[in-house]
């Protein structure tokens, strides 16, 4: 099997021999403690729900878009699995064209963003590079694309 070199990490794909279409990330799912309220703080980040049902096993899903991607996030509660999320091990993370801006509006809408300070550290020439915590503790990258 041939394989190819990812330039970006240095490393070998076992798949490089597929056409670069074939392949695509399409969602990512998160365990969350109550699907309401979870689903209000990403609409606060600009997510859509697009639907929500019961997958066979009992678990209630919740699939979420951000307008222009093709990219999903899909949140799932059940009543018997205690959401735990490790920290700093779990994030998501969103490009935005100005943070300063897409801040402020997360702020007005009631989140937190973290590091403290961030609006003197983009303004001063600082890295722009932001964090809010969902419900569950799972953190949410902010980064200016």
């Amino acid at each position: 099997m041939r394989r190819g070199k990812d330039s970006r990490f240095g490393k070998t794909s076992a798949l490089a021999h597929l056409p670069a279409t074939m392949i695509r990330f399409l969602h990512t799912r998160i365990r969350v403690q109550n699907l309401d309220d979870s689903i209000a703080f990403y609409q606060k980040l600009g997510y859509v729900e697009r639907e929500r049902k019961s997958s066979p096993q009992g678990n209630q899903l919740a699939f979420l878009e951000l307008p222009g991607n093709e990219v999903f996030l899909e949140l799932t509660w059940s009543e018997d699995y205690k959401t735990t999320c490790p920290e700093d091990l779990v994030h998501t993370a969103l490009g935005v064209p100005d943070i300063i801006d897409y801040c402020d509006q997360l702020e007005k809408a009631g989140l937190d963003i973290w590091p403290s300070g961030w609006r003197e550290k983009f303004s001063s020439g600082g890295r722009k590079m932001a964090f809010v915590t969902d419900p569950d503790g799972y953190e949410v990258e902010i980064l200016e694309r």
